[in-house]
């Protein structure tokens, strides 16, 4: 609830805000404690009072039930009122008025406010923030991270135990999505708070680059090729299934719910179309160029594993009929068997003891590069961003479809991409030998953590409505991107076996290709592996695509 109060009906309030006005500011906006035992100062204990431009990014209500914004700073005179946007309700109020808040909504909230000079409309300052109940238990990041490390630690020491318990469990629930849900019941329940804490932009920025570069890095392009022209051509029918999916599904789902076409839908599905190219890393990638709102995001991540989880479950059910599926694509899996010898012998060659020069190489290898993409991208990210600021009044639409090309963040995954395979042509890609995709997926799913300590569950369950047709447009998505598996696999008479490693090496990554390979055959593992690390490469150009049809189905 809003409130407009008069200077003169709070003039007695109004005595006691001053006189604990400078502390506020000093204190950058946070509500002031007030610990005199005067009866009427403690009535002060429930009131946060906060300068219009010193309203913080986050508000706990433990900390004054009542916000009170000092507005007369921000006024013009000569304007008879002022109008502020409250969470898209917009109030009229007198010049002379307070703003006083009361039973504030929990959860992400905006407020600008502006005049009318004229017939012009001067905003006087505009404000994202969060609302939440209770401050954080934990504000140190140093204790965060040894919580988030434990939690992962934790997650895949259970996953790999012979207790039948979780062997069970982790037949349903996969790894990876303890990996976001843990880490958000501790931001959920008030135990950390990803809104003070600087973790995720660390791992963002630096990690997410490194990993990128450690997973790009054994891309073996010769022995890509070796495994067949059908491999490769089911990989990129699993790819362009994905990326020309996206449109349809969204476009099948608006015919139903025409609301779905908005400005924030396609930004979270490009998220998506990262995750199920390339991997978590190119979704993190997705969501920092598009800006999807961290609320949207973890919707899109229940979507993303809930139905690439159920996709999988098709693939791995289709393993025990391969003979009869390779029988209807009228394909000879012979060659399996000689793909087989292949990557056992790749294992062999690779496999070495690291040393301590070794790893001092690859880490000084890896965070050199991400330095060189970041010293690149500050150069041409403004350069791009000028000139589609210039086009804006010619070619409105072109700048708007090209408006993540002027993104510093675009840039750096971008070079970061291509520097990993660049060194996979050099000497660099026998680093894998001593773990260098290890490190890389060590450094995603510490990135994977701080992205799941954003996400509040209470937010997701209270936007179910847009979580079901989220579901829908999944589904739909899944089943385009098989339907055009299945009829190039009849037209080329690809094995079955290319079909699911070529669908997973898309949709699960290196995560989960490496266990459908393996349930042909064990040694067969490592191409699911080879296949998703080529989908880490190209994951954040295709999901661009991907995005870039939907935005314009979306603005169109």
């Amino acid at each position: 609830m809003i409130q407009f109060v008069s200077q003169e009906l709070y003039s007695m309030k109004l005595n006691y805000f001053l006189a604990v006005l400078f502390l506020s500011l000093s204190l950058f906006g946070f509500s002031f404690q007030v610990t005199s035992t005067d009866a009427k100062s403690t009535k002060l204990d429930s009131i946060q009072v906060l300068e219009s431009n010193k309203i913080p990014s986050i508000i706990y209500l433990n900390q004054g039930k009542e916000v009170v914004v000092d507005l007369l700073s921000r006024q013009n005179n000569f304007a008879p009122s002022i109008y502020v946007n409250y969470n898209d309700s917009v109030y009229k109020t007198p010049t002379s008025a307070f703003l006083s808040f009361a039973d504030m909504e929990l959860g992400d909230n905006s407020i600008s406010v502006y005049q009318f000079n004229g017939v012009d409309k001067v905003i006087l300052f505009k404000k994202n923030f969060k609302v939440k109940s209770t401050e954080p238990f934990i504000k140190n990041d140093a204790v965060v991270l040894g919580f988030l490390l434990l939690l992962l630690a934790f997650i895949f020491k259970t996953e790999g135990s012979n207790i039948p318990f979780f062997q069970k469990f982790y037949r349903v629930v996969p790894a990876l999505l303890l990996c976001y849900f843990l880490p958000a019941f501790l931001n959920t329940f008030g135990i950390v708070s990803a809104d003070e804490s600087r973790l995720y932009f660390v791992a963002s920025r630096y990690l997410l680059p490194a990993s990128l570069v450690l997973l790009c890095l054994n891309i073996d392009i010769e022995g890509i090729r070796k495994l067949g022209s059908k491999a490769l051509i089911m990989f990129f029918t699993a790819t362009v299934g994905i990326v020309i999916g996206g449109p349809i599904a969204l476009y099948l789902v608006s015919l139903f719910s025409p609301e779905i076409l908005n400005d924030e839908i396609w930004r979270g599905l490009a998220t998506v179309a990262g995750s199920w190219i390339g991997g978590g890393a190119n979704q993190t990638a997705m969501k920092e160029i598009y800006g999807a709102s961290d609320q949207l995001f973890s919707a899109m991540i229940v979507v993303d594993v809930f139905v690439a989880n159920v996709f999988m479950s098709v693939l791995l059910f289709g393993t025990g009929y391969n003979k009869r599926l390779n029988k209807f694509f009228k394909a000879d899996d012979s060659a399996i068997e000689n793909l087989k010898n292949k990557m056992e012998s790749f294992q062999k060659k690779m496999a070495k003891v690291a040393t301590f020069k070794d790893l001092m190489f690859l880490l000084a290898l890896s965070f050199v590069s991400i330095g060189l993409a970041h010293f690149l991208s500050n150069i041409i990210s403004p350069l791009i961003a000028d000139w589609l600021e210039s086009i804006k009044t010619t070619s409105p639409m072109t700048a708007v479809l090209l408006t993540s090309f002027g993104s510093g963040f675009f840039w750096l995954i971008v070079f970061s991409t291509i520097f990993g395979i660049i060194l996979s042509f050099t000497k660099a890609r026998e680093f894998e030998g001593i773990g260098a995709s290890k490190i890389g997926t060590v450094f995603l799913y510490l990135l994977v953590a701080t992205i799941g300590m954003k996400m509040d569950i209470f937010e997701l369950i209270n936007n179910w409505g847009v979580f079901k047709f989220l579901i829908s447009v999944g589904l739909i998505w899944i089943t385009v991107h098989a339907l055009f598996l299945f009829v190039v696999a009849k037209i080329i008479k690809a094995p079955f076996f290319y079909v699911a490693v070529g669908s997973q090496a898309n949709i699960g990554g290196a995560a989960s290709a490496p266990v459908v390979a393996a349930a042909f055959s064990p040694a067969l593992a490592p191409v699911g592996v080879l296949l998703a690390v080529l989908g880490y490469a190209v994951g954040t150009f295709g999901a661009i695509a991907c995005a870039i049809m939907m935005q314009y189905l979306s603005v169109a």
